[in-house]
């Protein structure tokens, strides 16, 4: 099924025409819990990995934890709709406590699938996102890896990895991702309207428009940062939104160029600021706002991850050299 985006409840470059100078695109990903393939686009899946390839692992240090879930445990409370039960985390010394961690597999997309998608190394058209499922350091640090690949070149293996190794336990929870089809759509965005992001002059008649909007309707008003400039969930290029850090100047480390927004990965799809981006698929006609939404959790956290409280995670490449390593902001 297609899933389409509801018009903005209000045409912001009617309001501010000087925003259709900096109007981008992005896809929207719209992942839905499904039964992914390795040759899919998706989240959660199966990644597309040649078996005579090492699964990747993380060798760096790791901090200690107290307890953690199972990955079987989590899908079997998942299905029955309970809360896993959380078991002791390995003592020191015990197997796997100081070795290294395979990463876990969040999701791969294929150019064919994705518009927008900026290609990798070499003109690569396949990206798949990895995390080490420990953390690093005393600020509990997460590291994520980015494996560009040839689709038709690693279509052609013949041989794959039947199943990805996993780690006895999870720090959380939502760790684990679930296995979700994707539904891309392109949608216009605006940049998020904070320091320098656009004209300060602009993003003071944003701000005073918002406002008034609230004045006038309440919370449940739409304004810019929420409604109408970059939608929430998973999506592919476009614009960073910043509501925890802050705009900030992305550089790349080898070359110092600016960086581009490659993916954004999000924890919710929905929340009461940003409601109106759920598609018209997911909604109830006969009802308004937060109430139209069908599906619960089915269709506000599908993927059942999270990146951190509240926050989405931006993974950023250099267009001027994409073999540069990615930079991962949090925001």
């Amino acid at each position: 099924m297609t899933r389409t985006t509801p018009a903005r409840p209000i045409a912001v470059e009617a309001v501010f025409p000087e925003l259709a100078a900096y109007r981008g695109r992005t896809t929207r990903l719209h992942p839905r819990l499904g039964q992914p393939e390795r040759h899919d686009s998706h989240v959660g899946g199966p990644l597309l990995w040649p078996s005579d390839e090492p699964w990747p692992v993380c060798r760096e240090l790791h901090e200690p934890e107290t307890e953690g879930y199972a990955p079987e445990e989590i899908r079997a409370a998942r299905s029955a709709g309970v809360w896993p039960r959380s078991r002791p985390w390995p003592g020191a010394g015990s197997p796997g406590e100081d070795g290294p961690a395979p990463f876990v597999g969040l999701a791969q997309f294929f150019g064919r699938d994705v518009p927008g998608l900026a290609a990798g190394p070499g003109g690569a058209d396949l990206v798949q996102l990895l995390r080490c499922p420990r953390t690093h350091g005393r600020y509990l640090e997460r590291r994520y890896l980015l494996r560009w690949r040839l689709a038709a070149q690693t279509e052609s293996a013949g041989r794959f990895l039947a199943a990805a190794p996993e780690v006895p336990l999870l720090r959380r929870e939502d760790e684990l991702p679930e296995p979700c089809v994707v539904h891309p759509e392109e949608v216009h965005t605006y940049p998020w309207a904070e320091d320098d992001t656009l004209p300060a002059a602009l993003i003071a008649r944003i701000d005073a428009w918002d406002d008034a909007q609230t004045a006038e309707g309440g919370r449940d008003a739409p304004n810019y940062q929420g409604a109408l400039s970059i939608p929430p969930g998973w999506r592919v290029g476009g614009f960073p939104s910043w509501a925890s850090t802050g705009p900030l100047d992305i550089a790349c480390a080898s070359c110092r160029a600016p960086m581009r927004l490659l993916l954004t990965a999000g924890g919710d799809e929905t929340d009461p600021d940003s409601h109106s981006w759920m598609p018209v698929e997911d909604r109830d006609p006969s009802e308004q706002g937060m109430a139209s939404i069908r599906g619960g959790r089915s269709v506000a956290q599908p993927t059942r991850l999270r990146f951190g409280r509240d926050r989405d995670l931006h993974v950023f490449t250099c267009p001027a050299g994409p073999e540069h390593p990615p930079q991962w902001v949090l925001s």
